[in-house]
């Protein structure tokens, strides 16, 4: 069995690398490398921009969370539409233009230069919090892909994580932001036939409908949606909507996928194909943990596993390794995003800025691809510690760049009342919010709420306040 599945994975990772080999030659300058020129076409951004987002957490977590809670947490999937929707909305467009304005490849360098600040504090603030937040993220891509090989392979969880995080850094390194958007969409496409596929197979494996409430109402697994007429329940609704969705308007590795629309006209093509393709992803991973209550009515050790499990007993060996490249397609996906935005990020806005004299394209481009090799290594090391969960390491990255860079976004775009005082206050506050917010919460309120909505409601208040504060008799300049 596990020839077959070694068969399957070698394929594919394969396939990746002369994705990445034949994108090599059209590397010219740092900016080809971290942002490919701006020449993506609208399926390249529509595809890879999803792709990037759902990682592994598509496959494992997600599945898990209705597996073992039930149809109320539904909402975290509808939460992440609504979302992603606003943001191709009112991000995409206006962030691929002003960003081409202005010249900037890196949320860093735009926030500098919306808010015209010359001190290098906003580059370097937001830069040093970018790179912790996505590094952090990145290890959770990496404890799924060590749980996925441990299982299949039987391998060493270290040696998996080390092998996974191998291919990835390759593909990247050689070929850049345009091998990883064209990974990207052969993933993207590949995981979104896996993920209908599977439940269309296991569904005929149960007693229909009925085995499932049978089983969910023996572990009082709730199948409603929420109910309404309950205080409690409309807050935990709320908290898991907004908790997730306000995310996205912070995501680097989702936002640098529309700065590299090659023409902003196509931007409303590439968000309908991107929704579309969303909608169906996550409607099929919510149903995968539905069957799986009772595909697997006596529960499993390592809940996060029901899609890995459940492919493995439905298929043959070969074709249940390649089913499971799906997994990996979802998991490298987001990971070779987040590593060539960290690499960007400390090129152009941590060494470009310090080392601003003498600087040639080739080193620039080159310290980019050697940050790529460093990054990689702090998140493998974070990585090796599975103490957390794949779920509880995503929310609260994904949380710490919701809530530090989301409501900058948005008032970068379309305030004419911020400054670079308040800018540099929303970054602090949203990062700090989400760190203490889980050790306050039961202080504040009786209610769990997940610390993206003080994150965000914090950040967005801090960057009027302090602006307002630090300039109150003078007009904001516009600079857009």
């Amino acid at each position: 069995m596990q020839t077959y599945f070694i068969g399957a994975f070698v394929a594919y990772f394969s396939i990746l690398l002369l994705i990445g080999l034949f994108f090599h030659r059209k590397q010219v300058s740092a900016q080809d490398f971290n942002i490919g020129n701006r020449s993506l076409n609208f399926w390249l951004v529509a595809i890879s921009a999803h792709a990037s987002d759902m990682s592994a957490w598509l496959f494992m977590a997600f599945p898990m969370t209705i597996f073992l809670l039930g149809l109320p947490h539904i909402w975290i999937g509808l939460g992440l539409i609504t979302g992603m929707f606003l943001n191709w909305h009112f991000v995409a467009p206006k962030l691929r233009t002003m960003t081409e304005k202005y010249e900037c490849y890196t949320l860093s360098s735009f926030f500098e230069k919306r808010f015209k600040d010359q001190s290098g504090s906003i580059k370097i603030l937001s830069a040093i919090i970018l790179v912790i937040f996505l590094t952090h993220y990145l290890s959770a891509g990496l404890i799924a892909m060590g749980y996925l090989l441990e299982s299949l392979f039987h391998i060493d969880y270290a040696i998996g994580l080390s092998v996974a995080m191998c291919v990835v850094i390759i593909y990247t390194f050689v070929g850049g932001f345009t091998a990883v958007a064209w990974t990207d969409l052969f993933q993207g496409v590949f995981l979104l036939c896996m993920v209908i596929l599977v439940p269309l197979f296991a569904y005929q494996k149960i007693d229909g409908w009925n085995a499932i409430v049978q089983v969910a109402n023996l572990k009082e697994i709730p199948l409603n949606f929420t109910s309404l007429d309950n205080f409690n329940s409309m807050i935990t609704t709320l908290s898991l909507a907004l908790g997730w969705g306000l995310g996205y308007f912070g995501m680097p590795h989702i936002l640098t996928k529309f700065m590299g629309l090659q023409h902003v006209s196509e931007m409303n093509r590439s968000k309908w194909l991107g929704m579309s393709w969303q909608v169906i992803a996550l409607t099929c991973a919510a149903i995968i943990g539905l069957i799986g209550i009772a595909y697997f009515p006596n529960g499993l050790d390592q809940p996060e596993m029901v899609f890995v499990e459940m492919v493995k007993d439905l298929f043959h060996p070969f074709l249940a390794g390649f089913i499971l490249c799906a997994v990996v397609a979802a998991n490298m996906s987001t990971m070779d995003s987040q590593i060539l935005v960290c690499g960007s990020i400390i090129s152009e806005d941590l060494y470009r800025h310090i080392f601003h004299k003498n600087l040639t394209e080739k080193k620039v481009l080159w310290v980019s691809k050697v940050s790529i090799i460093v990054i990689s290594l702090v998140a493998l090391l974070i990585a090796f510690n599975k103490s957390t969960t794949i779920l509880d390491t995503v929310l609260y990255s994904w949380s710490g760049l919701g809530s530090a860079f989301g409501p900058l976004v948005l008032i970068s775009l379309y305030s004419k009342k911020a400054n670079r005082y308040g800018a540099l206050a929303g970054m602090v506050v949203g990062t700090l919010v989400v760190m203490i917010w889980p050790s306050i919460n039961s202080s504040i309120t009786t209610y769990k709420l997940l610390p993206m909505i003080p994150g965000f409601l914090c950040s967005s208040t801090a960057i009027f306040a302090i602006s307002k504060i630090t300039s109150p008799n003078r007009p904001f300049q516009k600079t857009a």
